[in-house]
């Protein structure tokens, strides 16, 4: 029944299959660590132009409503040093960022967007704040197509395909044996009312709660319990530093009760792979950065969209989660030799080093950088700056990309 539910229409130039059957995922997530493993190095890019941490995510104050989280991500300008290590950012460095973000807004304008042009500005680096970092995730990311006039009619269906998966799949067995069943509460009431015996509601062997039938929708339901218990506990454990994802304040709460909707959804309908610890993580940058759109439409959907672009980005590593092709020429195994390669020949002095001096093979530090896309390697907003870059390198294989990053 749930076959294919996961092809939500994207843009012939723009599509990544997504295959039904996602498969098991190798061993090596149970271990992970529940802190946030970031690390607080400033993130160094030549001469692009630096992201900068939005004011008050290493505050103590707490952000309990969402006119004060759009306040949060205000973009404060911090001097950069000069070379010589003293002195404000250069005259030229700002007026490179605003010619990008003069660029990046011009290209996101057009009628027609060039994708070509747009991943080689997201390569260098996307400006914070505002829309322009969601819009360019979106199009990168193939949600939305290159025509600005088909974003309307794309994002109008795939929304409504999301509510309809959540209202089939999200909702207790129960509310549907009411909307099928033969009483309705006003019949009820009138039942109560009535002398005579009561009459007891007819339930289905598919319908009853207690049914040990495979053909149960209750069998199905409780199938998930500790799905759902192991979303819940790695939703708190994510990015604990940061009052977006963190804290009992009406804000976090919705913003954790929308990301356990989608991995919920996700792992209904790939009974295959299901849900995979680790997977959060890659969620929360997609649902953060779609949570800063400026429109109010798009910040009416958050949850939605970021679902979709969700299941496109991990269509990318899909091969990585199944175990029986660990050995093909698609697997992890593979990936991790590719990787290998891809040092040796970037810097042989450091593979050389880790191959033979050290003896460490790929498979106990590079398999981390690539299945969680270095999520839990760097602190937040240079996660968000690496992200740009591994977008903006589509033709490519994001879990590549991320090894060499």
């Amino acid at each position: 029944m749930l076959k294919g539910k996961l092809k939500l229409p994207v843009p012939e130039k723009a599509l990544r299959v997504f295959p039904d059957r996602l498969g098991s995922l190798v061993a090596g997530f149970d271990d992970k660590e529940e802190d946030n493993g970031g690390s607080d190095v400033a993130f160094e890019h030549g001469e692009e132009l630096e992201t900068f941490q939005p004011n008050g995510f290493k505050s103590d104050r707490a952000s309990d409503d969402d006119e004060k989280f759009q306040e949060e991500l205000e973009v404060k300008v911090r001097p950069r040093p000069d070379k010589d290590g003293a002195g404000p950012a250069s005259v030229s460095r700002v007026i490179a960022a605003d010619e990008k973000r003069s660029d990046l807004e011009y290209e996101l304008s057009r009628p027609e967007i060039n994708l070509e042009k747009l991943q080689r500005i997201a390569s260098t680096g996307l400006p914070d704040g505002g829309r322009l970092r969601a819009m360019a995730w979106k199009l990168l990311l193939g949600y939305l197509p290159p025509s600005r006039d088909l974003w309307e009619k794309e994002l109008t269906e795939n929304r409504k395909k999301y509510a309809n998966l959540k209202e089939e799949l999200l909702q207790s067995p129960s509310k549907f044996t009411r909307k099928d069943g033969a009483f309705s509460p006003d019949e009820q009431h009138v039942d109560r009312d009535m002398d005579g015996p009561l009459q007891r509601q007819e339930i289905s062997q598919e319908d009853h709660p207690l049914s040990l039938g495979k053909a149960s929708v209750w069998h199905e339901y409780f199938q998930h319990t500790e799905i759902v218990e192991q979303i819940d506990r790695d939703l708190q454990r994510t990015h604990p530093d940061m009052k977006f994802f963190s804290g009992d304040s009406s804000f976090s709460r919705k913003n954790k009760e929308a990301m356990r909707n989608i991995l919920i959804l996700f792992a209904k309908l790939n009974p295959a792979i299901r849900y995979v610890q680790g997977m959060n993580e890659v969620l929360a940058p997609i649902y953060f950065v779609f949570t800063t759109d400026t429109d109010e439409q798009n910040a009416g959907n958050v949850e939605a969209d970021s679902f979709s672009c969700f299941v496109r980005l991990l269509s990318d590593s899909v091969d990585h989660f199944c175990q029986q092709l660990d050995n093909s020429a698609v697997g992890i195994l593979s990936t991790l030799s590719r990787f290998s390669e891809l040092l040796k020949a970037n810097d042989e002095e450091l593979w050389w080093h880790l191959e033979f001096t050290s003896k460490v093979r790929p498979q106990f530090y590079a398999f981390r950088w690539i299945t969680l896309l270095l999520t839990q390697e760097f602190n937040f907003q240079v996660i968000l700056r690496i992200w740009d870059s591994l977008l903006g390198h589509a033709p490519t294989s994001l879990l590549c990309n991320a090894a060499m990053c």
